[in-house]
């Protein structure tokens, strides 16, 4: 899914915006998140979105305690996207997709009168997220496609290769870390990666973890 609107730099997307929590749920930069939405709060804030800049923050909550909190705290990074796909389902839900745009860090949760969360974020630190493909020439694609493999295999796992031989490394390592079958930590490590390269390293590294762990029940990730 592509987007009508481009977006260059960080002064092009608002610094506060409506956030849904959800968790293992991983959204990068230019990659297609779908997602049923059928909580009021959130057809209320999809809604808001549609009439207003088509932008909202998906962030997982953390397990991190603050007491008195009203609402489950928050990873202190999420990724921002644009509605790019909504269709109504007839029964009270909406089928949408979201197109990543750019990385952000949370300044502040803000109090509001939304029935959905909203927050103050900052881009600065992923200003290399406006750039497509950008680090994908460092990226070590033989070993991220030898994990892979040896996943596919031990999970009997259908892959469809021809698409993965022509996917572009970009494309690649970011559709391999929002599909991903792992748990909340490892897709925040996979968010938080600075680069591509670190992202498509630490796949690497939590794929041959599982398939350890998968021999030797006892593995412990270092």
């Amino acid at each position: 899914m592509s987007m009508n609107k481009s977006y260059r730099d960080a002064s092009e997307l608002p610094v506060v915006i409506p956030v849904f929590p959800l968790e293992a749920a991983l959204m990068l930069p230019r990659g297609h998140l779908p997602l049923n939405i059928f909580e009021p709060r959130y057809m209320a804030m999809i809604d808001d979105a549609l009439k207003a800049d088509r932008l909202i923050g998906m962030i997982q909550p953390s397990s991190a305690k603050e007491p008195g909190h009203a609402g489950p705290p928050l990873q202190p990074v999420g990724c921002i996207g644009r509605l790019t796909q909504v269709a109504e389902t007839g029964d009270g839900r909406y089928v949408i997709a979201l197109t990543g745009i750019a990385r952000f860090r949370v300044v502040e949760e803000l109090s509001t009168t939304t029935p959905y969360r909203q927050c103050r974020v900052d881009y600065s630190e992923f200003s290399s997220d406006f750039t497509p493909r950008s680090g994908e020439e460092e990226v070590d694609r033989e070993s991220l496609l030898k994990a892979l493999r040896a996943f596919a295999e031990s999970t009997r796992l259908k892959i469809d290769w021809n698409a993965i031989d022509s996917a572009r490394n970009e494309e690649l390592v970011n559709a391999l870390a929002m599909m991903s079958p792992f748990g909340p930590e490892e897709k925040q490590a996979l968010l938080e990666a600075p680069t591509l390269r670190a992202r498509a390293d630490a796949l690497v590294a939590i794929t041959e973890f599982e398939l350890a762990r998968q021999r030797n029940p006892t593995t412990r990730l270092q």
